[in-house]
């Protein structure tokens, strides 16, 4: 490089120094060009600044809110009647009687608790003594009609507290005049409007002991019936002066004056056994 390059000599003392200024640095630093800074991360541009901004804008959207309720208008009024309207409507609906109440749930029906057997039940009871058989079975020979009557005579007697003899007496009556059947009786047509067991033709008698309404036993009706018959027979006999000394024989024919007094006297063995059974 040659001595008189300018870079080689010597620069006065008292010249300014100046420096070159790149016009596009300049362009961008004066003037109505210039350049935009680079952006600057603010408070806002952060989260917790976006949180903060967020929070003040709704607190200020709520003061707004609450001053224009406080406010006073056209507004105001309107919604002070419309909710006036509407709270009269639901008092007048509150008050009308047509309304139906509300269904009412049905409880639940339980099973009733198991019952716990007591100690008392669960011991073992004594067996029962067994009852006796509404139909006595048949003895000495007789059908069950038969001894179903021989019963009645003997309950009959013994509820009105006769002694044993007077139930055999009254038995074998009953043997030899209705062969122990409850007959009605040919001449008497309404004795047959009654329970029967058969019919006889001796004159009006009718029943087991065939009693003669005539002769003032009682009604048809009532000698039909084998109880009143017995009862019937039972009250005579009880008349009788002595009867629980007579014979068999004696105090039956006492009570019937039969015009065969001596037939009693073969049924008395079979009555004690019937009324034995029965007692």
């Amino acid at each position: 490089m040659p001595p008189d390059h300018p870079s080689h000599q010597p620069l006065p003392a008292n010249r300014p120094v100046r420096r070159t200024i790149d016009p596009a640095s300049a362009e961008r630093r004066v003037g109505r060009h210039r350049a935009p800074e680079p952006p600057r991360r603010g408070p806002a541009r952060s989260v917790p600044g976006r949180i903060a901004v967020a929070t003040g804008v709704t607190c200020c959207l709520g003061l707004i809110g609450v001053a224009g309720v406080g406010e006073t208008g056209p507004a105001r009024l309107d919604v002070r009647e419309a909710v006036a309207d509407r709270t009269a409507a639901e008092q007048r609906a509150s008050r009308d009687f047509t309304r139906l109440a509300p269904p009412v749930a049905a409880a639940p029906v339980l099973p009733a608790p198991a019952a716990t057997p007591s100690p008392a039940a669960s011991t073992k009871k004594p067996p029962r003594k067994p009852a006796r058989p509404k139909n006595p079975r048949p003895v000495a020979g007789l059908d069950q009609r038969q001894m179903n009557n021989a019963k009645i005579i003997v309950d009959v007697g013994r509820d009105m507290g006769m002694p044993r003899r007077a139930l055999v007496v009254a038995v074998a009556t009953a043997m030899q005049e209705s062969n122990l059947y409850n007959l009605a009786s040919d001449v008497l047509p309404e004795s047959f409007d009654h329970p029967h067991q058969g019919s006889g033709s001796d004159h009006d008698s009718v029943g087991l002991f065939q009693q003669r309404p005539s002769s003032g036993w009682g009604t048809v009706a009532q000698l039909m019936r084998p109880s009143y018959a017995a009862r019937a027979f039972y009250t005579a006999l009880r008349e009788v002066p002595g009867w629980a000394d007579m014979s068999v024989t004696a105090a039956a024919q006492a009570v019937q004056v039969s015009a065969y007094p001596d037939a009693y006297a073969r049924h008395e063995d079979r009555a004690a056994t019937i009324v034995a059974a029965l007692t």
